[in-house]
């Protein structure tokens, strides 16, 4: 059997952006993604703290250690420069690994650099 496990969270991010005339996605600091190890591409769901609302889009690489966080195309309608977010991916792993694995956790700031990582 496989378990569907969380493999990446980016704790407290603040949307930096939102481009509604983009193809869609979430543009993320290239610093965050490595550190994070999610992948360009890579599916994520973000999920607002400001307005409750959860999406699912992929990410984009933005230039690393610019802090940002741009939600593109119809993602930009969920959330406003300013809004506090959670970026998660996810990885399937059999029963036995699901058991013992530990995802990266990362907590940033107010200029969403690394606070703490886990």
């Amino acid at each position: 059997m496989k378990r569907t496990i969380l493999k990446s969270k980016i704790h407290n991010a603040v949307v930096t952006d939102a481009k509604l005339e983009y193809e869609g996605s979430i543009s993320i600091d290239k610093t965050l993604l490595t550190s994070a190890d999610i992948l360009p591409y890579e599916k994520v769901h973000v999920l607002n703290l400001n307005n409750g609302s959860r999406v699912e889009t992929y990410a984009i690489e933005a230039p690393a250690h610019s802090g940002t966080i741009c939600m593109n195309g119809a993602a930009a309608r969920l959330a406003c420069p300013g809004d506090r977010i959670i970026i998660l991916s996810y990885v399937l792993v059999d029963e036995k690994q699901a058991r013992a694995y530990k995802p990266t956790l990362l907590h940033l700031d107010e200029a969403n650099k690394i606070n703490k990582k886990l």
